[in-house]
C-alpha cells in the first residue's frame, strides 16, 4: 500500500536500506521464473539460456555526497565510476560485460573535462574488459554519473550473500580502511585553502608520505583478479559480498542474508601501516576506519576450511568465522573481549 500523499517520513528517518525494503513491498515480489534474483543482493540476476545467467547493477557518484571535483581528478573520477560499479558483479562472482553511462552535467563542465571523463572511463573498461554500449546525458545542477553494468557467468557459479554455513571462515580481499585514510588526507589538503585556511605549503598534507592511501581512494580496484584466480583454483565461497560501505555494516547483511551470525576477530584485520599513520595525524582511529570507512571495494566472502587451504594466503586474510544465528554479529579484541558489532558505515541520508 501507497503511503498517503499527507504524511511526510523523512528518508533519513528509515535510512538507505529501510528505503530500499519499503520500495520493494511497494513493488510486490512476483517474480518470472527466468529472474533468479531481484532485489536485495549486490546485483539481480536472470537467466539467459544454456545454464547461463546475466547479472545487473546499477550505481551513482553524485557530486558532493560520492566525490568532490576540487580534489579528484576526473581520469580517476571515471576509472572510479566503472570500477565500484564492476565491484558489485564481481561480488556475485560474474565477470563485467557491457556498460551504459548517463550523466547529468552542470554548466561549469567542459567537453574537454568529459573527455579526460571518459578516459578514465576506458582505462577502467580496457582493465576488465568491459564495453560501453550506449547511456544519456542531461543538464542538472550538479555533476552525476550514473552507470549499469551488465556482466555473465554459469548459473551454478554465481555466488549471493545468502549461502553462508555455520563454521566458514570470514575472509576479505586486500587491506581496509585505506580509502577512508586517502579521504582523509584529501580533505586535509583542501582545508587548508578554503576560507579561513592558511594555504601554506608547510600545513599541507605530505602526499608521497600517504601515496598508498590516496590511491585507494581514488583508483579503486575491483577484484576481478580474484574470482578469476578462485575459478582457476577450483574455490567457490559460500557467500560474498562487497566492502563499500565498510565491514561493519557490510558483514550484517551478509549474515541476515545467510540467517546466521559472525564473530570478527579485531586482531586479524589487515590494515595498511599508512591507514595508521594517517589516522594517527588526523585524529581518527584505524579500526574504525576498516570498519566503517566504506569504498575500499574489497571482498568479504565465507569459504569452508577445505576450500581456505586451496588458496594462496598472500591473496586473502581471515577475519572471522561464521557462527550460529542466535549468536547475533560480534567483534572480540585481542585481550578476547566481545562485544557487539554496530551495524554501522558509510550514511547516504
Amino acid at each position: 500500500m501507497i503511503a498517503s500523499s499527507e504524511s511526510f517520513t523523512p528518508v533519513s528517518q528509515v535510512g538507505e536500506f529501510g528505503l530500499i525494503d519499503q520500495l520493494r513491498t511497494v513493488l510486490g515480489t512476483d517474480m518470472p521464473d527466468s529472474l533468479v534474483q531481484g532485489i536485495g543482493d549486490d546485483a539481480a540476476v536472470y537467466r539467459v539460456g544454456d545454464g547461463r545467467v546475466h547479472v545487473v547493477t546499477t550505481d551513482a557518484l553524485v557530486e558532493g555526497v560520492h566525490f568532490d571535483r576540487t580534489f579528484v581528478p576526473m581520469r580517476y573520477l571515471g576509472w572510479k565510476a566503472i570500477a565500484t560499479n564492476v565491484s558489485d558483479v564481481v561480488a556475485m562472482n560474474a565477470e563485467p560485460r557491457y556498460a551504459t553511462v548517463a550523466l547529468a552535467l552542470p554548466n561549469n563542465v567542459s567537453v574537454e573535462q568529459l573527455e579526460t571523463l571518459y578516459a578514465g572511463m576506458a582505462e577502467a573498461c580496457s582493465r576488465y574488459e568491459l564495453i560501453i554500449v550506449g547511456g544519456d546525458v542531461t543538464a542538472a545542477p550538479k555533476l552525476m554519473i550514473s552507470i549499469s553494468v551488465i556482466g555473465e557467468t554459469a548459473e551454478n557459479d554465481i555466488v549471493y550473500r545468502k549461502g553462508a554455513q555455520l563454521g566458514d571462515l570470514l575472509c576479505v580481499t586486500g587491506d581496509l580502511g585505506a580509502a577512508a585514510a586517502g579521504l582523509k588526507v584529501l580533505l586535509a589538503g583542501k582545508k587548508g585553502f578554503e576560507p579561513g585556511g592558511d594555504g601554506a605549503e608547510s600545513s599541507q598534507p605530505n602526499l608521497a608520505e600517504f601515496a598508498y592511501v590516496v590511491e585507494r581512494h581514488l583508483y579503486p580496484q575491483a577484484r576481478l583478479d580474484r574470482i578469476q584466480y578462485w575459478r582457476e583454483t577450483g574455490v567457490r565461497p559460500s557467500a560474498m559480498i562487497d566492502l563499500s560501505d565498510g565491514l561493519g555494516g557490510d558483514v550484517h547483511h551478509l549474515c541476515t542474508a545467510s540467517a546466521v551470525g559472525a564473530v570478527i576477530e579485531a586482531g586479524l584485520l589487515p590494515i595498511h601501516v599508512q591507514t595508521f599513520k594517517a589516522a594517527e595525524q588526523y585524529d581518527a582511529d584505524a579500526l574504525s576506519l576498516a570498519l566503517y570507512g566504506g569504498e575500499d571495494y574489497e571482498l568479504l566472502f565465507a569459504v569452508s576450511e577445505a576450500d581456505r587451504q586451496k588458496l594462496d594466503e598472500d591473496t586473502y586474510a581471515v577475519v572471522g568465522q561464521v557462527v550460529d544465528a542466535s549468536e547475533g554479529v560480534t567483534i572480540r579484541d585481542p585481550d578476547g573481549n566481545v562485544t557487539a558489532l554496530e551495524a554501522g558505515g558509510f550514511e547516504h541520508f
